[in-house]
């Protein structure tokens, strides 16, 4: 009995010292900086809307489109509208789509889906 005890005691620490080489040594995790254009539609909605709720936040028209801007987008109005209208064609948080609806409309961009968002009142911070 003690025999295999001491055979998986050095099976698990021989193992664990390959793994630790491999990983850290040989074949290390090599960090990236990807930019954000580079991230999913999905993520890009969800930075799209937290861009929103500090615009709701602070009121701060130009912070939030040089925020966006790091997206690339080719017209962030138009990108911004198209996230709000897809939002609500997909009955997303109505929270969510309210903070949209307030920066698609401080960019310009109203349109009548989006009326009845407006019209409902945006609870501040």
């Amino acid at each position: 009995m003690q025999r295999v005890l001491l055979s998986l005691i050095i099976g698990a620490v021989v193992g664990l010292g390959i793994g630790l080489f491999l990983g850290w040594v040989q074949f290390p995790a090599q960090p990236v900086n990807s930019p954000a254009s580079a991230l999913a539609d999905r993520y890009k909605d969800d930075y799209t809307v937290m861009v929103a709720r500090a615009y709701v936040h602070d009121g701060d028209l130009t912070g939030a489109f040089d925020r966006l801007r790091t997206l690339e987008a080719a017209n962030i109005p138009a990108f911004v509208q198209e996230i709000t209208e897809r939002t609500i064609s997909a009955s997303g948080d109505v929270s969510d789509i309210q903070m949209l609806v307030a920066l698609s409309a401080g960019l310009g961009r109203l349109t009548p889906i989006m009326e009845p968002y407006r019209q409902a009142q945006v609870a501040g911070p």
